[in-house]
């Protein structure tokens, strides 16, 4: 990206940020402010009282052990204060407590399978590329490829990269891949650090990118394990802006371990590192602009976008207005809306049509930034 796209991101990251704070009280310069005079009727604000994870977390080894003790001594049901029930707290307490790092699963056999979540590309205006990657394996990165060709021979110069509907892989090398396409030769993409005294795994890109354009990486909940790592590392090589909402905070790699009874244990056993050394594990990965979207609404646009591709859920309808043409026949489409809209009180409401607020800001930025630069 050039100096002058850099300079024009930053400018409107500042008028993002500006927008969204509220301006400072106004107050006279002959006089301080009101919270600033002192008066007989004020008085300090009590303290918020701490929680319950602040309390545990202030205790002493000698105090955890005598509050088992003391239990044991003193409650009411000895028969809740056993072994097994204190070990089933203290395992059910690390769960909560290190919710992306340890999970407790069924067996393999009840475990339900996740199916792959397919690749799918387009080109929205005539000259913006959208694909949303899924899965990473190699079915979706032969795909990728094939769009990437594409888009060279319709000189796309900017593309957006959706990541919300990735899923977790085991074949770092492989999702390696993906993040290659857009990344320069001979730079790191990722490091999966070990645990002290086992030697950490570094992921580098051996080959020159298939894209070279500007770059904007849509993520949220959805964006899972090394698709975090994908797009904390064109955001680092490609100033990519990252849109959406906050990742899953999953990149790592994780064992399955197998318990007695048949259920499983699975820890993660090594967090992948961004290429400026930034864990990204537990917190995953903030957006630069975040945007809002719920769930399930993304979920029905993935799925009727095979059918209808994503042109009618980037831009919100308009709602009927007078024009020449009603003015002519003696009609007023607003009237008609409004009767409408009327004689459909009595029944349930229509649910609108899905849209996608998360592409629609992308394709914002895109255009802002097209009509800037030709200025």
């Amino acid at each position: 990206m050039s100096q002058f796209t850099s300079l024009f991101f930053i400018s409107f990251l500042a008028i993002t940020a500006l927008a969204q704070t509220p301006p400072p009280a106004v107050t006279s310069p002959s006089r301080p402010a009101a919270s600033a005079r002192p008066s007989a009727l004020s008085s300090p604000l009590p303290s918020s009282s701490p929680t319950t994870e602040d309390l545990v977390n202030s205790l002493s080894q000698a105090d955890l052990q005598a509050v088992v003790t003391l239990l044991k001594a003193n409650f009411t049901d000895p028969d809740a204060i056993t072994d097994t029930e204190l070990n089933r707290a203290t395992v059910e307490g690390l769960i909560m407590r290190l919710p992306r790092g340890v999970m407790l699963l069924p067996s393999k056999e009840n475990a339900p399978a996740e199916g792959p979540s397919v690749f799918y590309s387009e080109v929205i205006g005539g000259h913006i590329g959208y694909v949303r990657v899924g899965s990473l394996n190699a079915a979706n990165l032969q795909a990728l490829n094939k769009s990437l060709s594409n888009f060279a021979v319709k000189n796309v110069n900017e593309i957006v990269v959706d990541l919300r509907a990735s899923q977790i892989t085991a074949d770092l090398s492989l999702a390696a891949e993906f993040a290659k396409r857009f990344c320069p030769k001979g730079k790191t993409l990722f490091t999966l650090r070990k645990p002290t005294g086992r030697q950490d795994r570094v992921f580098s890109s051996d080959r020159d990118p298939a894209f070279r354009g500007l770059v904007m990486v849509l993520t949220d909940g959805d964006t899972v394990g090394a698709a975090e790592a994908i797009a904390a590392a064109l955001r680092y090589y490609d100033k990519a802006l990252v849109i959406g909402q906050t990742t899953a905070g999953r990149a790592a790699e994780y064992s399955d371990l197998l318990l007695p009874s048949g259920k499983i244990l699975r820890v993660a056993v090594a967090e992948m590192v961004s290429p400026d050394g930034r864990p990204l594990f537990p917190e995953g990965i903030k957006p630069d602009l975040p945007v809002e979207m719920s769930m399930p609404d993304k979920q029905q646009i993935f799925q009727l976008s095979g059918e209808k591709g994503m042109g009618p859920f980037v831009y919100e309808g308009g709602r009927p207005h007078m024009n020449e043409a009603a003015l002519l026949a003696g009609t007023n489409p607003e009237v008609e809306a409004a009767e409408a809209a009327q004689q459909r009180r009595g029944r349930a409401p229509e649910k609108p049509p899905a849209y996608d607020p998360v592409l629609q800001r992308a394709l914002d930025v895109v255009t802002s930034l097209e009509v800037y630069q030709k200025r």
